[in-house]
């Protein structure tokens, strides 16, 4: 069934070409997504599959009954994207100002439905059932994946899949890893309030600016002197607000910024330890602080048993050249929340074409990938769907 499914695929590569090709000139942001999920919906009605619309507010899921008993392997793709302004020439490009495909979100959707289309070629011989699960939101927390859960993605499902398309990995390359692949992703605002003041008389202010100054200098000793050195977090900050007059003392500045750890220790520590640093700091200049902190996805931390399955799967494409295991990340992705629920692996899949001098970062207005990964992606998680369980 193995070379069955891989023939289909090739069959349909055209078609997957077309359809994200097609999605990615009418991007939606997360929680807005209204046209891309119906398309995902009756495509898949229009394959007999049975279909939950507005799953967890915007979702999708489709299930495709085999026609022999087996396991329940569920299959997971974003279809969100970026409020960014592409810059891309290609003819595909996107015909919505300020919003883009711009994280591969409409190749995996494209992905997915083709290999749903394949599969479902062969679904008097599929043993068990295969559900697709279709997310909206991933790019903005709380995301999508954590109300999909809530409202029964999950229910029954005995294994999960998923990748993502890696536009710095080159094409034919599957990266893995055992454990924790992807970290936490949260952010903080912290507001300083001093007393402002004449530029000329800073003896009768507490300067906002030079409090929040002191602060991010030393919120860099967080990792360096609170974190075993073996551990793994970032605190960075990225923005630092305080706009006056160029003659007056600032009396409040706004500090914001991102932690990521794979430890759920670490993640608590860096929070209280980031808020007591806080206080310490402003109260050292007889100034106050109003401290927030904001929990977003949590690490991605795949099963042993599976991540060893599917890079055996991986190993025994045509079309993957190289499969190796990668470091961590410190992006997200709420792919963490499934993870949390029933076992499964997340994998990166090659998308960097050979002839890139440059391979633009995910996010960016450029950001673009070698669609062949696609077919190599659907490949790679089409043989471990079959391979589940036997």
């Amino acid at each position: 069934m193995e070379t069955a499914l891989f023939e289909q695929l090739d069959q349909l590569y055209d078609e997957m070409v077309d359809i994200r090709r097609h999605l990615h000139q009418y991007p939606e942001l997360s929680f807005q997504e209204e046209y891309t999920p119906s398309y995902i919906a009756e495509f898949h009605e229009h394959l007999g599959h049975q279909v939950r619309r507005n799953v967890g507010n915007r979702g999708v899921t489709a299930v495709l009954e085999g026609g022999q008993p087996g396991p329940v392997i569920a299959l997971r793709a974003d279809f969100d994207a970026l409020p960014i302004q592409e810059e891309n020439t290609h003819s595909f490009r996107s015909k919505v100002d300020g919003a883009m495909h711009a994280c591969g979100h409409d190749g995996h959707t494209a992905t997915l439905l083709g290999l749903a289309k394949a599969i479902n070629y062969l679904k008097h011989k599929w043993k068990g059932s295969v559900v697709f699960i279709h997310q909206h939101a991933e790019e903005y927390a709380p995301g999508g994946a954590i109300d999909m859960i809530k409202d029964g993605c999950l229910d029954g499902v005995d294994v999960i899949f998923g990748t993502h398309l890696w536009a710095s990995v080159p094409y034919g390359t599957v990266q893995y890893k055992y454990g924790p692949m992807m970290a936490s992703v949260d952010r903080f605002h912290i507001d300083i309030i001093g007393q402002g003041g004449h530029g000329a008389m800073p003896h009768l202010t507490k300067d906002a600016i030079v409090i929040g100054s002191q602060l991010v200098m030393n919120l860099q000793q967080l990792v360096s002197r609170r974190v075993d050195p073996v551990e793994s977090a970032v605190v960075s900050v990225g923005s630092f607000e305080a706009a006056n007059a160029f003659n007056v003392i600032a009396d409040q500045a706004r500090i914001q910024g991102t932690v990521r750890t794979f430890s759920e220790d670490v993640r608590s520590l860096i929070e209280a330890e980031l808020e007591q640093l806080t206080h310490t700091t402003c109260q050292g200049a007889n100034a106050s602080a109003d401290f927030h902190y904001y929990r977003g996805y949590p690490a991605v931390v795949n099963h042993d048993e599976e991540t060893r399955f599917l890079a055996e799967c991986a190993k025994q494409v045509p079309d993957v050249s190289v499969v190796e295991e990668m470091k961590p990340q410190m992006s997200g992705e709420d792919f963490a929340y499934y993870l949390q629920h029933v076992k499964g692996a997340f994998f990166f899949t090659g998308a960097k074409h050979p002839e890139w001098k440059t391979a633009y970062p995910h996010h960016h207005p450029k950001f673009d990938i070698d669609e062949r990964a696609m077919l190599t992606a659907a490949k790679v998680i089409g043989k471990a769907a079959i391979d589940y369980g036997k």
